[in-house]
């Protein structure tokens, strides 16, 4: 597959329904979605695998994907139709999310890649989320996988009863990218945040980022070393794909320095030191920092990364 890994991202693609200030506007989104586009202006081959309907808002998704550098998987478009998410933003520019979704997985074994990325409502909604898992376990025998909880209480629940099937879903990965807020949602607001990262380093996965928004991230690793990740100093437009983006950049800086794929690409990672790393956590820092700077889920591209990183 040549020196650069395929990515294929499975999970949702929808309609954002933005409101905000009195007004309201449709936007594509979804935070699988978010991760492809961002991976594509990144300069990395990715695929996406969703579940949309053949109808207008399909057609919307599918050209945005496409000027995104994103390939659609054949079956994506199956739907009966297109899932919306409502985003309420706030003064502060934070977004909360209802939901009108259906989820379902289309077959992927028929398409070849490297790494799998995962998560959110595709993590959770049946059936598809059994497909989803299924996928996961088949695909951590040959190659890397990643996962990000990215919760939706609306749609998932309580926390509590998401737990196990959350934490059998971390156990299949290489690399985790989880939220300290979806960390309150799933243990309380007792949480130890150290305590949380090294279970879940123990339970399998080589990296472990918690994102704290604008107080940075905490890294892990296999090897015990743990490193923080300052945000990066923008002014915030809003918070609408910050994750997301955090998400890609990582996944785009791990492909660059060959730390993510099939063959010796997992074992590498699973030796992985801070320093070897670092590169990555900065990517994604730098990445998010400057989706946040937009309003929406703005999909930074290479050049823009690469300024940036300068």
């Amino acid at each position: 597959m040549g020196d650069k890994p395929v990515i294929m991202c499975l999970g949702e693609a929808l309609i954002d329904v933005v409101h905000r200030d009195g007004t309201s506007s449709e936007h594509v989104g979804g935070s699988l979605l978010n991760v492809a586009n961002v991976l594509g202006e990144q300069g990395v081959t990715t695929l996406l695998t969703c579940w949309i309907g053949p109808d207008e808002r399909g057609d919307r998704i599918e050209e945005n994907l496409a000027s995104h550098h994103v390939s659609l998987v054949s079956g994506s478009r199956e739907a009966p139709f297109t899932s919306v998410a409502n985003a309420e933003v706030d003064s502060s520019g934070h977004a909360t999310y209802t939901f009108d979704v259906l989820w379902d997985a289309p077959d992927v074994d028929a398409y070849k890649f490297d790494h799998l990325h995962t998560g959110s409502l595709a993590a959770m909604l049946e059936p598809g989320a059994t497909k989803v898992r299924q996928a996961m376990a088949r695909h951590s025998q040959c190659g890397t996988v990643s996962f990000d909880p990215n919760a939706r209480p609306h749609l998932m629940g309580s926390g509590e009863n998401a737990r196990e099937v959350m934490e059998a879903m971390v156990s299949l990965c290489d690399i985790v990218k989880v939220s300290d807020e979806d960390l309150e949602w799933l243990y309380g607001n007792d949480l130890d945040v150290d305590a949380c990262l090294d279970a879940w380093l123990q339970a399998g996965p080589s990296l472990v980022v918690i994102t704290r928004g604008a107080q940075g991230a905490i890294a892990g690793l296999k090897n015990g070393e743990k490193a923080f990740i300052p945000a990066t100093d923008v002014t915030v437009a809003d918070t609408v794909g910050a994750g997301d983006s955090f998400m890609g950049g990582l996944l785009a800086g791990l492909a660059d320095i060959g730390f993510l794929g099939t063959g010796s690409a997992k074992e590498k990672l699973s030796s992985a030191t801070m320093d070897d790393i670092a590169p990555a956590l900065k990517r994604a820092s730098v990445t998010s920092g400057l989706t946040v700077s937009h309003a929406g889920a703005y999909a930074p591209t290479r050049a823009e990364t690469e300024k940036a990183l300068a």
